[in-house]
């Protein structure tokens, strides 16, 4: 192919880039799709037109934290954005027992890689100013605790909502209701693109930039792959949410009972979300030694597209899985609610409960 040269050489140049995840596009396609899959009796301030849109602006929110030059911000935030999964039985952990704790799994992955010395040779040091090179990622445990975080607003927007039976007023002030809102929104919109991440397979694994180690099968070393699977593929097909909305599966709450083991049903739950996107990798990889990725002259391949298509809706499902879980999982919260009541006992506080008119804001609806 005459154009291989040159994007190798662009791809090469721009290494850093090719370490994100879908473009924005489509992350944002991800939040909106997810969007489509929730109920109808979820929350509909979500479906408004400015925090819809907000969520899916929010899809790009951790990406553009990459591009600061703060070391500290890059390190914290870089390892959320994948796994690389091959990593964990090289050091000696099992799926089926890691930790549901991001920091009881650090401490076991730092010993694993202690004692395993031949499976992680060093690296470049120079290349490694962030010191995240060596670690796997944190992902799952990343989308684990925005789950945690999006419950506990779902939890106190319940109090806030909830009407005081002596005062017949909601408990919350309109504005307390409002910003309970906005904090949601947000919480939802960032934590797809985490969960939109993880639907790309090459956040799944060693192999994100071209294949390395041991090649049997040749499949290609172009560091340019992510990129193009991200976003150049995307953009040469013309991929757009409203010709897979209509394909959205309706979201299903995740279960979230206590396990025998132990560990967070939720984190095992995108535990095995990340697994079932990493038997993906070599597939991807064998339809690019095949030449159907549409590089260069070469045209999109109704195949290729499918794949793509098909892994915008499992984040955008799996994404609106968790938005329902954490919704219909939130239980009010307690200590706030006995706050609020000693405060409207006092006379202060509350919103009333007269529905609004049509048309008014945020604030006006929480009134």
């Amino acid at each position: 192919m005459k154009s291989r040269p040159l994007l190798v050489a662009l791809a090469a140049l721009l290494a850093p880039a090719a370490l994100f995840a879908w473009d924005y596009e489509g992350h944002r396609m991800v939040n909106q799709l997810a969007l489509a899959s929730l109920p109808k009796d979820f929350p509909a301030f979500v479906h408004n037109a400015g925090d819809a849109e907000r969520i899916a602006f929010l899809a790009g929110e951790p990406d553009r934290w990459r591009n600061v030059p703060d070391l500290p911000i890059k390190q914290y935030n870089a390892m959320d954005h994948y796994c690389d999964l091959e990593q964990i039985p090289a050091a000696g952990l099992d799926f089926a027992t890691l930790p549901s704790f991001r920091y009881d799994f650090a401490v076991k992955f730092a010993a694993g890689r202690a004692a395993h010395p031949e499976n992680f040779p060093p690296g470049d040091e120079t290349k490694n100013t962030d010191h995240t090179r060596e670690w796997c990622g944190f992902a799952p445990w990343a989308i684990t605790e925005y789950f945690g975080k999006l419950r506990s607003a779902f939890s106190y927007l319940k109090v806030f909502q909830e009407v005081d039976a002596d005062t017949h007023r909601r408990l919350g002030t309109a504005e307390e209701i409002a910003n309970a809102q906005d904090n949601i929104v947000y919480l939802m919109g960032v934590m797809g693109h985490y969960v939109g991440d993880c639907a790309q397979p090459l956040h799944t694994t060693i192999h994100h930039n071209g294949w390395v180690g041991d090649n049997p099968n040749g499949y290609s070393t172009w560091q340019g792959i992510h990129g193009w699977i991200d976003g150049g593929f995307i953009a040469k097909a013309g991929i757009k949410t409203a010709e897979i909305a209509p394909q959205v599966v309706p979201a299903a709450a995740i279960s979230i009972l206590p396990r025998e083991d132990g560990r967070d049903p939720m984190f095992v739950a995108v535990l095995d979300y990340l697994l079932a996107q990493n038997k993906l990798v070599e597939p991807l990889y064998q339809m690019e030694k095949e030449g159907k990725w549409g590089h260069g002259d070469q045209p999109v391949l109704p195949e290729a597209r499918a794949f793509i298509e098909g892994q915008l809706l499992k984040g955008g499902e799996m994404l609106g899985a968790i938005w329902l879980t954490a919704w219909q999982q939130a239980v009010p919260d307690v200590y706030l609610k006995s706050t609020l009541v000693r405060r409207a006992q006092a006379g202060s506080g509350g919103a009333k409960t007269a529905p609004a008119k049509k048309g008014s804001s945020r604030k006006k609806n929480a009134e």
